[in-house]
């Protein structure tokens, strides 16, 4: 039984603005899951059935290499939603989603969500402009993974994954945690911490709660470039 309202479907981007009785339709026909810390939404390679809401707590996108080597690939935050891709090519899923924090999400199952893609074209135009951004942040990801040295990897995702704030800082929200960043530029939590405690070291970063503030953004740019020269130099 779903326990989804209008109200709260209201609030995810997707579907702002939709009228009020196809609100209240999704809400009867969505599904609820819960997962705990740890537990695969959908695994990559799986048929593609549902699309999928992020309603409470953090996903992790997670490619798989045929030797098994996992890679981090993005966060989905409450609001967000997933597996669209499969949903609109009907392919298997391209990637692992897993649950590192206990979360909540509402499935619509695949025809429902082809039917609302296409019949809407207020939800298409988000939809093309949620994949155009996917792409391009790949992109940037894809260029940080090109990065010989982790390090050097380490401090360019963390300016990947700011956000300017007043003041000329920049902020991480929801910090991953150094595992997290370890899976996601292939090095491991060690070297991370080394990097982290670096940045401590130079006071370039202040950690508040979970989130981490680049309080001199300029500074890691310095660094990451020294980085890059002596790595050039042996």
């Amino acid at each position: 039984m779903s326990h989804l309202t209008p109200e709260l479907l209201a609030r995810i981007p997707l579907l702002q603005g939709l009228e009020e009785n196809l609100l209240e339709e999704l809400a009867k026909l969505m599904q609820m899951k819960e997962l705990a810390k740890r537990d695969n939404l959908m695994h990559k390679g799986d048929e593609a059935r549902d699309l999928y809401f992020l309603l409470e707590g953090r996903l992790l996108v997670v490619d798989v290499s045929p030797e098994g080597r996992q890679t981090g690939l993005n966060f989905i935050e409450p609001g967000d939603f997933l597996g669209e891709l499969a949903v609109i090519d009907e392919l298997p899923r391209s990637a692992t989603v897993v649950a590192i924090a206990p979360s909540k999400v509402a499935a619509l199952s695949k025809q429902l969500a082809r039917k609302l893609l296409f019949g809407h074209p207020l939800i298409a135009e988000r939809m093309l402009k949620h994949i155009s951004l996917k792409l391009r942040a790949s992109t940037d990801y894809r260029a940080i993974l090109g990065i010989p040295n982790a390090f050097q990897r380490i401090f360019s995702l963390m300016e990947l994954l700011g956000k300017p704030d007043p003041g000329k800082l920049i902020t991480i929200e929801n910090m991953p945690t150094h595992e997290q960043i370890a899976l996601m530029v292939n090095t491991s939590r060690e070297t991370v911490t080394r990097a982290i405690q670096i940045l401590n070291d130079e006071k370039v970063v202040e950690k508040d709660n979970r989130r981490l503030i680049i309080r001199f953004p300029d500074k890691l740019h310095v660094i990451i470039r020294r980085i890059s020269q002596d790595q050039q130099e042996k």
